[in-house]
């Protein structure tokens, strides 16, 4: 018999699903927790979540003030989103134009499909035994783990950002964790810097100052430096980074190989978009007027600088988004993170389980579509969200971040629904259509629940459903039922002294 007609609705196994929180949406192996159950260590770690709201809160005070100081911030975002749509729509030609210009620099441009391509390729530029290679701060080089790929193959991979260098030595997967706290910093730093004083300070000067030295002999020991990039522009071939360190700068002009990997969707036409962009970033960044550091670099120049300059040109899935009429505009992110500092709970939960290296609401956006949603963790990041919609009213770029998620959370509703094995909230769904289909069954269901209601309250609150249904008591309570059913009182005639 169909779940909507047959007697037999599993309502035990309902209850007990509860226990099976990290499988997919097709019942397979877990792989992966989900978001919500990644989160609950994040969530139990008050000094963190208190230290990311101290820096959430400097953030979005700096990027308002720097808003309010722009003439015209509206117009500037309109530009900026401008800027991004039309590149997209027109990203071949620009991919073809920037190959063309880059190797007539001097640069020799690569392509990869996917992550293992890439690290293929990086690998076979560096070669074997590729010695010391300073790692920039990269979203992308995270994504596609390029540090896996080459110390497999026996290169040294060394961090040349500070929050990168603190992650690696606590630990963390994925990307750069923002908000540390200075106790954790410290320690990290104690015991990840060669010679580090047990007594180094906690004060954030002086660990930047000893995080730096170390920093700048990494750089100028490599023998080669990985970046990311914040745009390529096709108009000459040029790669542009943003950032606040220095770092990339100084991985860009030290080492003998300079290996750049990006995602096809950085292009932008010409030089005078990436100025629009960089003014955006900045404002919504940092505040300022433009970035602290922005370097360019078109090729290799004899003897001066790198005198090999190589751009890894990566779809890792981009262009499957890209073909996704709502989601594609997660493309457009120029990785400002406003919508980190404004999304409450990002704030709350940190990096961590997310999963990935692109966090926050616009990883939840666009993970999803470069990973695919039939993985627990993927489908559960667009839900990631209380659609408060503060993400899109910041993007500097105009990203609905939360049309986009709703889209994804129909695309995985839908996935699942097709799956042979209905998940637990369809069964849940089903076994209450075939109860509220029938009167008598839902009165009787009715009575069943206002029974053990009453014996499970305590103070007329439920605090804890069983099973599956537990985690909708997690965060809230559940008022215990009334003495009398409205449908009781209306039998009896409704009078007052019934009520």
């Amino acid at each position: 018999m169909s779940p909507q007609t047959g007697p037999g609705l599993p309502w035990a196994r309902l209850l007990r699903a509860g226990a099976r929180r990290g499988a997919g949406p097709d019942g397979a192996a877990p792989g992966p927790p989900r978001f919500a159950d990644a989160a609950r260590d994040a969530l139990a770690d008050t000094d963190a979540r208190r230290s990311r709201a101290a820096a959430a809160e400097a953030r979005r005070t700096a990027a308002a003030r720097g808003r309010a100081a722009e003439d015209d911030w509206e117009g500037l975002r309109r530009r900026a989103a401008d800027v991004r749509a039309r590149s997209l729509d027109d990203l071949e030609r620009l991919l073809v134009a920037f190959e063309k210009n880059a190797t007539a620099a001097g640069a020799r441009v690569h392509w990869a499909r996917d992550a293992a391509e890439a690290g293929r390729v990086v690998a076979g530029i560096l070669g074997p035994g590729a010695g010391a290679v300073a790692r920039s701060s990269s979203a992308t080089l995270g994504e596609l783990r390029i540090d896996e790929a080459l110390r497999g193959g026996g290169a040294e991979v060394r961090p040349a950002a500070v929050a990168d260098l603190i992650a690696e030595a606590r630990g963390d997967g994925g990307g750069a964790p923002r908000g540390h706290d200075r106790a954790r910093a410290r320690a990290a730093l104690a015991g990840a810097l060669p010679g580090a004083s047990a007594e180094l300070p906690a004060d954030p000067g002086a660990l930047v100052g000893a995080a730096r030295d170390y920093l700048r002999e990494v750089l100028l020991e490599a023998r080669a430096s990985l970046t990311g990039a914040n745009a390529l522009v096709a108009e000459t071939g040029g790669v542009a980074v943003m950032e606040s360190e220095g770092n990339v700068r100084l991985g860009a002009a030290a080492p003998r190989t300079l290996v750049t990997v990006a995602g096809i969707d950085k292009v932008v036409p010409a030089w005078s978009d990436l100025a629009v962009l960089a003014r955006a970033w900045s404002r919504s960044a940092t505040g300022a007027p433009m970035p602290p550091v922005l370097s360019t670099w078109s090729g290799a120049v004899p003897g001066d600088g790198p005198q090999e300059v190589h751009v890894v040109l990566v779809d890792a899935g981009r262009t499957r988004a890209l073909a996704d009429r709502t989601g594609r505009q997660a493309l457009r992110c120029i990785r400002c993170t406003a919508c980190m500092d404004v999304c409450p709970v990002y704030e709350r939960t940190g990096d961590g389980p997310y999963g990935a290296v692109h966090t926050g609401p616009i990883g939840a956006a666009l993970v999803p579509q470069l990973r695919g949603t039939r993985a627990a963790r993927e489908a559960s990041l667009p839900f990631a969200s209380t659609l408060c919609g503060a993400c899109g009213q910041v993007c500097p770029v105009g990203v609905d971040i939360p049309a986009v998620l709703l889209e994804l959370r129909a695309r995985v509703v839908d996935e699942r629904r097709a799956a042979p094995v209905p998940p637990p909230e369809g069964v849940a769904a089903q076994s209450a259509e075939w109860v509220m289909s029938d009167e008598r069954r839902y009165r009787k269901a009715q009575r069943a629940w206002e029974r053990w209601a009453r014996v499970a309250a305590r103070g007329g609150r439920i605090r804890r459903l069983p099973g599956l249904l537990g985690r909708w008591t997690e965060a809230r309570d559940l008022p215990a039922p009334p003495r009398r059913s409205f449908r009781d009182w209306w039998t009896g005639g409704g009078s007052a002294e019934g009520r």
